[in-house]
């Protein structure tokens, strides 16, 4: 498993924090509450704790969003819905990440 403290340090003693390959961008965000938009038209907003080089994660305090199409069999008109369910940890499958970003920092 990555760990931020990882990072080599630079010329005059500072982190170099340079991503170099694309699971940098991850281990920058270890402990940082992170986006993740998955197929089946799912998201998940939570802290991520581990990862591996699949990008199976598990996510603390996460959040889930699933968008999903009604139709009405009537008048067969489509209906967006979405549900949402919270989870103290959650561990998510990398083979359904689509993409991770991390949240805006205020």
């Amino acid at each position: 498993m990555a760990s931020a403290g990882d990072a080599d340090a630079g010329p005059h003693g500072e982190e170099d924090v340079a991503v170099k390959e694309p699971l940098d961008l991850v281990k920058l965000s270890l402990d940082e509450v992170v986006h993740v938009k998955m197929k089946g038209d799912r998201e998940i907003k939570g802290r991520i704790h581990a990862y591996d080089q699949h990008l199976n994660m598990i996510l603390g305090d996460a959040e889930e969003t699933h968008t999903y199409c009604e139709v009405d069999e009537e008048t067969y008109q489509e209906t967006v819905k979405t549900a949402k369910r919270s989870v103290p940890f959650l561990f998510v499958r990398g083979d359904v990440v689509i993409l991770i970003a991390p949240s805006l920092r205020q």
